[in-house]
């Protein structure tokens, strides 16, 4: 079965509308556990915007199933300008002190709303190799946010990520629309190409309680599927347990 890491980020961005703790990004961690996600996911950008440092550092000390930590390898420490909340550290800061299981990188800009592409290898590859294998020296398992494209793909083997983490974006947006099929034929492809080359495969990024059965079906030796801002809005719904096991019962 494909593992469902439910990403908390929106979770935080509520807590941070107000100066409070409520909600608290934990106990929904906790929750999530309990109603069966097999893993939680952050994604702490330099603003701090919704997942600070401070909450990773606090996941990392509770949590007894895959903590899977996203962000932009090459951030660098940043100035907090909110009252009480600390300095964004750096990236790769946060991941020396919480050592979580996985690590997607991903090659965002504190300019984005959200991450929306994969990464260009033939121009990173090299930046991103010896932070691969600094993660791997930290016992850290790496997975590369990445576009269907067979050649990049290709690439993420060849400089020692463990995974990537197909960008879904472009399916979410074709799903039920004359070139669904066709879009989805690229994802299935790039799952072929990350089976011949013995590459993990995760997938993340607009996926919902809609599209993911479909691509869930479809796509082969799919391991692990991050979803947040869906799950987020179905969990006001129907309650966060029921929004679990839907999504598990999608997969």
């Amino acid at each position: 079965m494909t593992a469902l890491s439910i990403n908390l980020n929106k979770i935080a961005l509520i807590r941070n509308s107000r100066d409070t703790e409520y909600p608290s990004v934990p106990l929904h961690a906790a929750r999530c556990v309990a109603a069966g996600a097999h893993g939680i996911t952050v994604h702490p950008r330099p603003d701090q915007r919704h997942i600070r440092a401070d909450d990773c550092y606090e996941l990392a000390a509770m949590l007894d199933v895959e903590f899977n930590i996203e962000g932009n390898p090459f951030a660098a420490p940043m100035k907090s300008d909110r009252p009480g909340v600390s300095d964004y550290p750096g990236f790769l800061n946060i991941i020396r002190k919480t050592r979580p299981a996985q690590c997607t990188l991903v090659p965002d800009t504190n300019s984005q709303l959200t991450s929306d592409h994969g990464f260009d290898l033939t121009r990173d590859g090299e930046r991103l190799l010896p932070i691969i294998e600094e993660l791997h020296e930290l016992g850290v398992r790496v997975s590369l946010f990445m576009d269907p494209v067979e050649e990049q793909i290709r690439l993420a083997r060849e400089i020692g990520a463990d995974r990537i983490e197909l960008y879904t974006g472009p399916y979410a947006s074709a799903f039920g629309s004359n070139d669904q099929d066709q879009v989805l034929q690229t994802f299935i492809d790039a799952s072929d190409v990350a089976a011949e080359i013995g590459l993990g495969l995760n997938a993340g990024h607009d996926l919902n309680l809609h599209n993911l059965m479909l691509f869930s079906s479809s796509v082969k030796d799919l391991l692990e599927v991050s979803i947040g801002h869906a799950f987020t809005v179905d969990a006001i719904e129907m309650g966060l347990e029921k929004a679990v096991k839907s999504y598990l019962a999608c997969l």
